[in-house]
């Protein structure tokens, strides 16, 4: 079987629930499963500060060992509609493995937390996907076989270009039920998408 990395920067915690459940999906299928952080590269006293969530139990990732996985599945928050500055800074360190193609052919995915429903969900996934269309890799979104995305009962996160939560303005909301489905559903396409790629 595969062995599949979720890769997440958090701020206060969205992202590392969605974390844990796009590597919940990923493990039904069977994948060795690894949930890895990048580095808080905000200073300490600013991290604590803004009430930064610093006690997550994930470890920190090394870029080095990236290519030791067959899939990558990239979550972080928005910046702007953007991703932001601690993910930037870890994929950045990522020339080496470019320019010798050391990720070709993998399998790769988004996932992404906004304050507002319209607050840069698809372009945040398109900043992270574009990253991995320049390693080469092969992109696995959320599709609309996930029919949770198209409810119309509640707010809901979810794009066909990966799974997503809506925090709120003051990061008072949780992942729902539905966002985390859809978390878990494009956790297990991409580990058994990388599973008949490299089983």
């Amino acid at each position: 079987m595969s062995r599949v990395l979720v890769l997440y920067y958090s701020s206060y915690g969205h992202i590392e629930t969605m974390a844990n459940a796009v590597a919940e999906g990923a493990r039904a299928t069977g994948a060795t499963v690894d949930v890895k952080r990048v580095p808080e590269t905000a200073p300490a006293e600013v991290a604590k500060n803004a009430h930064f969530k610093l006690d997550q139990p994930a470890p920190e990732a090394r870029v080095d060992e990236l290519e030791s996985y067959d899939a990558i599945i990239i979550g972080a928050p928005t910046r702007y509609g953007r991703i932001p500055s601690q993910m930037a800074s870890f994929l950045d360190q990522t020339g080496g493995l470019w320019a010798r193609g050391a990720l070709n052919g993998k399998v790769g995915g988004a996932f992404t937390s906004t304050a507002t429903q319209h607050g840069g969900q698809e372009t945040t996934l398109f900043s992270i996907i574009t990253n991995l269309l320049h390693f080469g890799m092969t992109v696995v979104g959320l599709p609309y076989s996930f029919q949770g995305q198209m409810t119309m009962d509640e707010i809901v996160g979810g794009s066909p270009y990966g799974a997503t939560t809506i925090a709120g303005g003051k990061g008072e909301r949780q992942p729902s039920q539905i966002e985390l489905a859809g978390a878990r559903f494009q956790g297990e396409l991409i580990a058994k998408t990388a599973n008949k790629l490299f089983g």
